[in-house]
Parts: structure tokens; C-alpha cells; sequence
């Protein structure tokens, strides 16, 4: 269709995209907010996800340089939200990936830590903390953002990459992993 063939309602129409996009198009100010509003949450679904503070540091500044590197536009606030989420999920993934491919150097020896450092890292490290840790990195995603960011299934569902129907069925099985670890009494009933 060229413009010689637009109705009024065509032009109309697209006036009202151009400015919906230009609503919520990414400007300075805009991205400052949105961190300001999101950071802190971003952080510490990566910290609990990876188990340590320096690796979620660098993992939540690559996430915001990919989210503004990619100059998307999203539908609205939540979709920037979950979009953040995903990249942030996903380079977790990756994280962990590189974790466990890591050359074993013979000769190495692991830095042992001293006797203080040992009883303040033990009083530091509740049982749920250890627990979480203990699974997998899948289920550890999902417990946090279901009840630690108050995420919907559908929210989770575009975070983790699986269907809706499923995540009911999943966080189920994770919770039972993680009263598993607790020594608790085996979760019954659905989500």
C-alpha cells in the first residue's frame, strides 16, 4: 500500500503507532528509571540463581547492556520486565555452563579458609540458603521469581521458556525437591 492509496483511517492509525512506540521507546531517562526500579530485584534473583554476589554483579550489568544493546520496543512495562528477566535467566544458563566445563589444573589446590572464615561463612548459611543451592538451577529460577518476586505462572512461563500449563506442575516438583533437602514432610497438592 503507498501513501497515495492510505485512507484517513490508515494515517490515523499509524500516527497512533508512531506514537505508542515513541511512549515507550528506551530514552536516557527512561532506562534510568527502569533500572532504579529493577535492578535490585534483578540482582538478587541472579545472586540466589548463581550463589555468588561478585558472579551476579557482572551477570546483572551484562544483562542491562543486552536489554539496551538490543533497542527493542516493548508493549508495556511488564513485557520490559519479563524480557529483562529472560536475558538475565539466560545468561545464568551460560554461567553455569562455564562452571562446569572448567579445566581441573593437577597441582591446584583449592583456597582453604580459615578456621573464622569457616564459622562465619557456617552462621551465615541458613538451611534454605543450602537447600536452594542444592537444586537445580531450573527449579532455583522458578521458586525465586514465583515467590520471592511475586511472578505470575505467565510471567514465568516467558521468563523460563516453557509452556503456562506447565509451571504449575513444575514449581510443584520444586517445591517437593526443596522440602526434600529440608528434611521436611513431602509437599502435597498442586500450586
Amino acid at each position: 500500500m503507498t501513501t497515495r492509496d492510505m485512507t484517513v483511517s490508515d494515517v490515523e492509525r499509524l500516527a497512533g503507532v508512531a506514537e505508542a512506540e515513541t511512549a515507550l521507546a528506551m530514552t536516557e531517562e527512561a532506562f534510568r528509571a527502569f533500572y532504579d526500579r529493577t535492578a535490585r530485584p534483578v540482582w538478587g534473583y541472579l545472586a540466589r540463581l548463581m550463589g555468588d554476589r561478585a558472579l551476579a554483579d557482572d551477570l546483572l550489568q551484562e544483562t542491562f547492556y543486552r536489554f539496551l544493546r538490543s533497542g527493542a520496543v516493548h508493549e508495556s512495562e511488564a513485557h520490559r520486565r519479563n524480557t529483562l528477566f529472560k536475558i538475565a535467566t539466560n545468561l545464568a544458563r551460560d554461567a553455569h555452563r562455564r562452571q562446569r566445563v572448567r579445566p581441573f589444573f593437577v597441582g591446584a589446590m583449592p583456597d582453604v579458609p580459615s578456621r573464622e572464615d569457616a564459622a562465619a561463612t557456617f552462621e551465615q548459611t541458613t538451611d534454605v540458603g543450602r537447600a536452594m543451592r542444592a537444586l537445580k538451577p531450573r527449579d532455583r529460577a522458578m521458586l525465586w521469581l514465583a515467590y520471592a518476586e511475586g511472578s505470575s505462572h505467565q510471567e514465568i512461563a516467558g521468563v523460563m521458556g516453557v509452556k503456562t500449563a506447565s509451571v504449575k506442575l513444575l514449581l510443584f516438583r520444586a517445591r517437593r525437591r526443596l522440602a526434600a533437602l529440608l528434611g521436611g514432610p513431602a509437599v502435597k497438592g498442586g500450586a
